[in-house]
Parts: structure tokens; sequence; C-alpha cells
């Protein structure tokens, strides 16, 4: 399958040859949740505890007496049943949220998230991805002249550093490394543009 390759901020397009299986993956919904959920997953925190009846302050006195009264034997006030009692089962601070995501699914999803970027023509590709200067407003002539809008994520093997500084301000706009990108990442943004180099390494990483 042939690309167009543009230059960063447009120019002339060029071809590039990508191999068929790899942006022909057909999109599993059910797969793809399962992985941006357990990245979601992974980085929450424990950060709510909550008191068993060993912990609750209670008095021991039996609330009322054993027979006679019709109910229940009640025991103390720090039983589960009551109000303002302990839990049974309580949330702790080191409760462990994370969920092991396979290799091979991850980089199926990851494949997947491009073949249908490519399908839906959200994915630019561009030769390469480099300022002179840090400026703000230089990035975002580049958008409008490859007639990019929404939310941008910009891709490369190595953020070129001018790059990251002039998209810093930008709260539409942001930059990943090829390697550290997620699927999240991918399917939050309205357009992704890639570089050769990087859409080459993901070729070979995901394929």
């Amino acid at each position: 399958m042939e690309l167009s390759v543009v230059n960063f901020g447009g120019g002339k397009a060029e071809t590039f040859q990508v191999k068929e299986s790899f942006l022909s993956r057909p999109y599993n919904a059910p797969l793809v949740h399962q992985v941006v959920g357990s990245h979601f997953a992974n980085a929450r925190q424990g950060t709510r505890a909550q008191k068993t009846r060993a912990e609750v302050h209670h008095s021991t006195h039996k609330l009322f007496r054993q027979k006679g009264s019709g109910r229940a034997r009640g025991g103390m006030s720090s039983s589960p049943i009551r109000v303002g009692g302990g839990r049974a089962f309580p949330s702790r601070v080191d409760e462990n949220f994370s969920q092991k995501v396979p290799r091979r699914m991850f980089r199926a999803v990851m494949a997947m998230a491009v073949s249908q970027l490519c399908r839906e023509e959200r994915l630019h590709v561009v030769k390469s991805m480099e300022m002179k200067t840090p400026k703000t407003k230089a990035l975002i002539k580049v958008f409008e002249d490859m007639n990019i809008e929404g939310k941008v994520l910009l891709v490369d093997t190595e953020i070129d550093n001018n790059v990251e500084l002039s998209a810093r301000n930008l709260p539409f706009a942001d930059v990943c490394p090829i390697s550290c990108l997620l699927p999240s990442l991918m399917i939050g943004a309205d357009k992704i543009v890639f570089t050769q180099r990087a859409l080459q390494w993901a070729e070979e990483k995901w394929q």
C-alpha cells in the first residue's frame, strides 16, 4: 500500500510503501476496549481507605437484650449491618488494580489503531519532523499548511526539542515518541502525524 508523504508544513508529496497486511487489520472493538481499560487501571492508585469493624470507634455494650424483643440477636454497634459500623470488605490504600496485557495483544491493538486511522483518513505521514526555532506560531502555521484541525498528536522515533517546546503551549497538540505511544492516545486524537521513520518502526515492531 502506498501512502503520501509530505514535508513538515506541507510541500511536495512523495510516495511511501507500507505492507498491505499492516494497514488492513480489522478493527476489534472489544479487544481495544480491554487494552485501553487495562492502561487506565494500571495508572490507578489506591487513594481511599475504609475501616473494618475492629477499627471503627464503637461501644462493646450490647444494643438490646438477648430475648423478649422479637428481633434477631443484636451484637455490637460495629457490625457491618449497623449504621456507622465497619465495612465487611473495606477498600485499602495498598489495593492493586494492575492488569497484565500480553505483548501480542498490545501489538495487535496498536496495528488495529493505525489501520483504523488510515481508513478514516486521520493519519498523516511527514518526511521528518524538525523545526529551526521553538516557536508556537510557526507550529500553528505548519498545521494550517497541512490542513490539520482538531486535537493533533505528533509521533516520531525521537522528538525534536524545538517541536516539543513549540507544542507545549498548545492545548490541542501533543507529542509522543513512538516507543511510549499508547492506544488511548491514538484513539483520543483527531489527527495523528507520523514521521516516515516512526511508521517504519511501527511496521517492524507491531506487524
